[in-house]
């Protein structure tokens, strides 16, 4: 139950058009409900503004829609990652409402996906192998409300496409940077920007990147101050952290503008 819905249930109960008992009933899940496999988090959307995300690795569909449908049982709207396009037929054919993206493996559900956000993140990627991460971090961003940009293949190996998008670096909030291979990337972009840098590595290279080990190591020995890393692959962790600070940073406009 978000912020919204709960006041309103609440101004219900206020006005007497809600009796005291239904509201209990209503609440009685909060602040999380225990389903035996898994305990879902309902008082996330209070707390952060988002809701609890799913992630599907290592469950089975009918656990995915057994807390699909508790989280939307109570309004909520619905981000899965690291699903499988087969998993997803599956959940389809309950909600054929929900939108898959095949190429980050997550879906929504409960949302609008061409619904206006706020302020502006960025998300940078090095090349199109980088793109599956990527995808994560737009779709996770623009689920947490925010407006998402994009500048694909734009990595180090040709440094004028990136020089050439500077507009685009300066109107943004926060950078998420994916980048495998050396990762060279989020240091360049780091020397670049006034602005939060989450650098994302990816397993994305040669035998030497070691899985992304490689650009891991390299974006954790930035020599750009405001670069912060996140582990391997998590597109996920990217986009919520950008999407946070573009919150905060698109509040605190709004207050001066007013």
């Amino acid at each position: 139950m978000n912020q919204d819905k709960l006041r309103e249930l609440l101004d219900q109960v206020r006005c007497g058009s809600l009796p005291v008992e239904k509201a209990l009933a209503a609440l009685k899940h909060l602040p999380y409900e225990d389903v035996g496999f898994a305990t879902i988090d309902h008082h996330r959307s209070l707390r952060q503004g988002v809701p609890e995300v799913i992630f599907c690795q290592n469950k089975t569909t009918d656990e995915i829609i057994a807390i699909i449908h508790r989280l939307r049982d109570q309004d909520e709207p619905v981000l899965a990652t690291r699903t499988t396009p087969e998993t997803f037929a599956e959940i389809q054919l309950r909600f054929p409402e929900a939108c898959f993206y095949e190429r980050s493996r997550a879906f929504t559900l409960g949302v609008d996906p061409d619904a206006p956000g706020i302020g502006n993140v960025l998300v940078i990627c090095a090349g199109t192998s980088d793109l599956p991460v990527a995808e994560e971090a737009v779709v996770t961003a623009r689920f947490t409300g925010s407006n998402v940009t994009q500048l694909t293949d734009v990595g180090v190996a040709g440094l004028h496409r990136l020089l050439s998008r500077l507009d685009v670096l300066h109107a943004a909030n926060a950078v998420v940077v994916v980048a495998g291979m050396e990762g060279a990337l989020a240091s360049v972009v780091g020397g670049l920007v006034d602005i939060p840098v989450i650098a994302v590595p990816t397993s994305v290279g040669y035998g030497a990147s070691f899985g992304g080990l490689a650009a891991l190591l390299t974006m954790l020995n930035s020599c750009s101050a405001g670069v912060t890393v996140v582990n391997i692959d998590n597109g996920f962790g990217a986009g919520f952290a950008a999407s946070l600070i573009n919150r905060k940073i698109n509040l605190a406009q709004r207050e001066k503008r007013e």
